[in-house]
Order: structure tokens, then C-alpha cells, then sequence
């Protein structure tokens, strides 16, 4: 699951040290916005050295390198793409499917030079501006390592040539384009992150707004906001009672050889039953009797 993905500042050894520590999902050790120009080798440095001996327990390790705009970028990947617990890159400012493309080949050449089966490294855009947005599809669809697309927040603002509101009104469109899009290509679709981290609230509204959109689930800047952000995602116990009615329902139709079934009132179909074994699978109950 990728409920929630927690970014760690790329030069600072304490958060890097204990982040996995957090409950996060995921972790994006970053090396770019979070880390000032003078500090970009040492803060490469820094996590080439946590990837290759850190503890990230059972969080997805990704690191977000600096864009391909930059004389950075290359550097970043020879830096960490050789250390088995980097599991995927977040790329910055994705444009179109060309920018994929070629950080697919640098990958390639990285990981045939180390030894690494080629492909295994994964590809997370962010997509920041209004050009990158609009070819969100192609994006997702550029290479199969592309795992999830993700709008932007304060970058995506600017370039829109607006303000960050604290309904996201400005957003709204993006994401939608951004759950279309990810569905379409069958990758996940990841929201930006909740830039106002006392507001537990605010917090809480936005969670089950982008859920109910059909995001998979949520960047992060603040341990705080994870418990809050998993337990909105999280299926609640009526929501699990009724998938677990579903699921078994189904099972017994199919047994009888019965195409559809109706429980509590309700027919089910397979976009149901589907809907029910997603909700199953995020319980982690994985066999229903």
C-alpha cells in the first residue's frame, strides 16, 4: 500500500536515522527541493551511505532526485541506483513521455553497469506544472516502470499563476485528471502533500476528499499526519462487514453457477465484487470463507 509516503531531508542524518520509525508507508529520501545547491553532493553522499546501510524496516525506499532540468540528476542515480533497498526514483517537473523516457535509459545503463536486472528500479512523476498535468496519460503509460503519478502542490500553483487555497479549489481539476489518468494506465495515483501540518483538520477534510476521488493515497512532510491519513484510508468496520458479505456471496453464486447475486437488498456484480476485494486487501484480509 502507499497510503502515505514520508519525504526525509537528503542532509539530515537524525530524520534519515529514524524515519521508518514513523509508520509511514513509504519513505523519499530527498535530494532535491529539501537541500540547498551548496549542500547537493554531501546530501547525495549522505544517502547513498543510509541506503546501503540504513534501516528502513518494511517501508518502499524511493529517493526524489533533483529534475532532469539539472546538471544533478545523473550524478543522483549513479549515486544510489546500486544499493538493493532503493526501490524507486520520484522524478520532479515531468513534462511529457520524453523526460520518461530518457530517465529510463539512464536507469538502464546504471543498473546493467552494477550488476542490477534491468527495470527493477521504479519510476514515481510528479507532475508540477499545467504541460505535465495535461499529459498525465502519456506520462503513466511511457514506461513500464512508471509505478504512480502524482500532481503538484506549490510548484503546480505557481505555474497555474494562482494561490494554494485551504479548500485546494485550484487543485481539484488536476486531480481528477490525475485519478483518470492513473486508472486509465494501471498505475497508482498518489496526492500531493497537506502543506499546513498543525491543521489535523484540514488534514482529515482533504484525506477523504482525494480518497473519495480515488487516490491510492497521500504524500508527506510531518510524521503527525500519517496516523491521521491512515485512518481515514483505512476501511472502517462496517465497510469491511459488508466486503466480507459481498466477497462470500459472490463465491457461493459462482459455486451455483449464478452470474450475479443480491446481498442486503443490493445486486452485485463483478465491479462490486472487485470494490469489495480491494476493500478486503487494504484490511489485509486476503481469504474469505
Amino acid at each position: 500500500m502507499r497510503r502515505t509516503m514520508l519525504y526525509l531531508p537528503g542532509n539530515n542524518p537524525n530524520m534519515l536515522v529514524r524515519g521508518y520509525l514513523f509508520g509511514s508507508d513509504g519513505l523519499i529520501l530527498d535530494l532535491e527541493d529539501a537541500v540547498a545547491v551548496a549542500e547537493k553532493e554531501n546530501a547525495r553522499i549522505l544517502v547513498s551511505h543510509f541506503l546501503r546501510q540504513g534501516e528502513f524496516g518494511d517501508c518502499e525506499v524511493t529517493v526524489r532526485i533533483n529534475g532532469l532540468d539539472t546538471e544533478y540528476w545523473k550524478d543522483d542515480l549513479a549515486a544510489i541506483v546500486p544499493h538493493k533497498s532503493l526501490q524507486g526514483v520520484r522524478v520532479p517537473k515531468v513534462e511529457d513521455a520524453g523526460m520518461v523516457k530518457i530517465l529510463d535509459e539512464e536507469l538502464s545503463h546504471v543498473e546493467e553497469k552494477n550488476g542490477i536486472p534491468v527495470g527493477r528500479t521504479k519510476i514515481f512523476c510528479l507532475l508540477e506544472t499545467a504541460q505535465g498535468v495535461w499529459n498525465a496519460y502519456d506520462v503513466a503509460k511511457a514506461s513500464p516502470r512508471v509505478a504512480a503519478i502524482i500532481p503538484g502542490g506549490e510548484d503546480l500553483v505557481a505555474d497555474l499563476k494562482t494561490s494554494r487555497s485551504p479548500e485546494g479549489t485550484e487543485l481539484e481539476w488536476a486531480r481528477r485528471m490525475m485519478v483518470f489518468a492513473a486508472r486509465a494506465a494501471g498505475v497508482d495515483a498518489l496526492d500531493t502533500v497537506f502543506p499546513r501540518v498543525t491543521d489535523d483538520e484540514g488534514l482529515r477534510r482533504e484525506a477523504a476528499f482525494i480518497k473519495q476521488l480515488g487516490f491510492d493515497g497521500k504524500s508527506v512532510i510531518h510524521p503527525n499526519q500519517i496516523p491521521i491519513i491512515h485512518d481515514v484510508f483505512n476501511p472502517t468496520e462496517k465497510e469491511i462487514e459488508s466486503a466480507l458479505k459481498i466477497v462470500a456471496a459472490a463465491k457461493e453464486a459462482a459455486a451455483r453457477g449464478l452470474g450475479a447475486v443480491s446481498v442486503d437488498g443490493r445486486m452485485v456484480d463483478v465491479p462490486v465484487v472487485k470494490r469489495a476485494e480491494y476493500v478486503l486487501l487494504k484490511a489485509g484480509i486476503t481469504e474469505v470463507e
